[in-house]
C-alpha cells in the first residue's frame, strides 16, 4: 500500500512538473536576466537597449552594455562611454575609457584612445585617428588627420587684462577651433580656442610635439611647425610655412607664404616676403649669418 502511494506522488509530481516546463519554459534570456535590469528589454541581437524611448532611438545599434549612467551608454565597438545624443558612425571605435558626450558627431572609421574625452558638439570627420588621452573641446576636425597622446584641443586661451580697480580680469573665450583635412597633431601639443575669432589650422598642415598655439591664430595649409614652437594669439600665417624647432612668433605678427624660420629664432614683426629668417628679432637669412660673423670676429678680438 505504501509503496503504491509513492508511486502515485511521483506520478503527480511529475505531471506538474511537465506542464510548468511544457507551458512556460525557461528561456535563456529570462535566465540571464538579473531582476535589477527589469527595465532593460533584449533586440534581436541580444544587444540591451533602454526601456526609455527616447534613448533607444537615439543610441540605435550603439549600445551592447546597456546605460552607463544618466545619459550615456556602453558603445558596443571598442566598450567606450557615449551620450544618447551623440551621433556616431557605426564603424567608429571608441576604446574603453574614453568619453564621447553631448552632440558630438562622429564619422565613419573614427578612431578614439582609452582616456580621451570628446566634448560637447565637437565634430570629427572620417578617418581620423586620436590617441590616448586626448583633450578636444570646442572644435571641428576634418578628415584623416592624426591626433597624438595627450594632445589638448579647444581651452580657453590666456587672455585678461587689468581693471580701473587693478583687478585682473579674464577676457571671454566663447569661440571655437576649426581643423582641416589631413592635419597631423604631434603629442602634448595645445590649440586654444578663439576669443574673437576661431582658431584655424587648415589642410595638410603638420605640427610636432610640444607646440602651443595661442588663441585666435590662423595657419595656413601645408605648413609645418618643428617641436617647441611656440605661437603667440592673433598671429596670422601662410601656405608652406615652416618653423624651426624652438621657434616663436610674437602676438599680432603676420607672416606671408613660403617663408622658413630658423630654429631658435622669433618673429617679433610682420614678414611681407617669402623667404628664409632667422635670429631674434628675425632678420633675412643672410643678415642673420652676418651678424653671427661680426659677433664671433669681436669676441676674438676680446680674447
Amino acid at each position: 500500500m505504501a509503496a503504491t502511494l509513492r508511486r502515485l506522488y511521483s506520478k503527480s509530481i511529475r505531471i506538474s512538473l511537465q506542464g510548468i516546463f511544457l507551458n512556460k519554459p525557461f528561456t535563456r534570456k529570462q535566465l540571464l536576466l538579473p531582476s535589477s535590469s527589469q527595465s532593460l528589454s533584449f533586440s534581436s541581437d541580444h544587444r540591451f537597449v533602454s526601456a526609455s524611448t527616447e534613448v533607444s532611438s537615439n543610441a540605435g545599434s550603439a549600445t551592447n552594455g546597456g546605460i552607463i549612467s544618466e545619459g550615456f551608454l556602453r558603445w558596443r565597438n571598442g566598450g567606450g562611454t557615449c551620450h544618447s545624443s551623440a551621433v556616431i558612425d557605426s564603424s567608429a571605435l571608441v576604446e574603453v575609457g574614453a568619453v564621447v558626450h553631448e552632440k558630438a558627431v562622429l564619422g565613419a572609421e573614427v578612431h578614439v584612445g582609452s582616456g580621451t574625452v570628446v566634448g560637447p558638439s565637437v565634430e570629427i570627420g572620417p578617418s581620423t585617428r586620436i590617441g590616448y588621452n586626448v583633450s578636444i573641446s570646442n572644435c571641428s576636425i576634418g578628415d584623416s588627420c592624426v591626433i597624438h597622446n595627450g594632445v589638448c584641443i579647444g581651452q580657453d586661451g590666456f587672455g585678461f587684462y587689468v581693471d580701473e580697480h587693478g583687478n585682473m580680469v579674464k577676457k571671454p573665450q566663447t569661440l571655437n577651433v576649426k581643423i582641416g583635412n589631413r592635419v597631423d597633431i604631434g603629442a602634448n601639443t595645445c590649440i586654444d580656442r578663439g576669443s574673437w575669432r576661431d582658431t584655424v589650422i587648415e589642410d595638410d598642415t603638420k605640427i610636432d610635439n610640444l607646440v602651443q598655439i595661442g588663441h585666435n591664430v590662423i595657419i595656413g595649409k601645408c605648413c609645418l611647425l618643428c617641436g617647441q614652437v611656440g605661437i603667440a594669439g592673433s598671429v596670422t600665417i601662410g601656405d608652406y610655412v615652416a618653423l624651426g624647432g624652438r621657434a616663436a612668433v610674437r602676438d599680432h605678427v603676420s607672416i606671408v607664404s613660403k617663408v622658413r624660420l630658423a630654429a631658435n629664432s622669433c618673429a617679433t614683426k610682420n614678414i611681407s616676403e617669402p623667404g628664409d629668417f632667422g635670429g631674434f628679432p628675425a632678420v633675412p637669412i643672410h643678415e642673420w649669418r652676418k651678424q653671427i660673423v661680426r659677433a664671433q670676429i669681436s669676441n676674438k678680438r676680446r680674447t
